[in-house]
């Protein structure tokens, strides 16, 4: 016998801020979609429609699902203050940290050995390698300790992964 999922019941105030935050073009795209996911759980359909719908798996839909009644009842008491009200929807509504452990460099010293890359290396050198800029680094203090495949990392990326401290 399948299991029904829980119904969401909205008042239109509410309805109409979650409409709000799907029409948002300032808002991550995940917190859209999660606001549609919750507006049309209101609507009374099931998890099965709505990831077809959606195009994300049964699972998802659930997950969030089970997410906004969790917390519902602390939003109740905000709908009088629509900012505020959605602010607390973005929490709920938003990834739960993961795990794994930080990150061991601060933005400033990533910042500080992507440039040491673009430098012009020692007269001895031809073009920096992986190594040679893991010298250089804790040559001059940027880190005690750094992998040449971290400092790879740093370079391909394009986009700085610090610690969050």
């Amino acid at each position: 016998m399948p299991r029904t999922a829980k119904a969401i019941q909205l008042l239109p105030k509410e309805q109409e801020l979650l409409a709000q935050l799907c029409r948002s073009r300032e808002i991550n795209h995940s917190l859209v979609l999660r606001s549609k996911i919750i507006l049309k759980a209101s609507e009374g359909l099931d998890n099965k429609t709505i990831s077809q719908n959606l195009r994300l798996s049964p699972e998802t839909i659930a997950k969030w699902r089970q997410r906004w009644l969790e917390n519902y009842s602390q939003l109740q008491r905000f709908i009088t203050e629509p900012h505020k009200w959605k602010e607390i929807v973005k929490k709920i509504l938003a990834d739960r940290p993961r795990s794994g452990s930080p990150g061991k460099f601060e933005a400033e010293q990533i910042c500080q050995i992507i440039p040491l890359a673009c430098q012009t290396p020692a007269e001895y050198l031809s073009h920096w390698t992986r190594k040679e800029l893991v010298r250089e680094t804790i040559k001059r203090g940027i880190a005690e300790n750094i992998s040449a495949t971290t400092i790879g990392r740093f370079l391909k990326s394009g986009r700085i992964k610090a610690s969050s401290k």
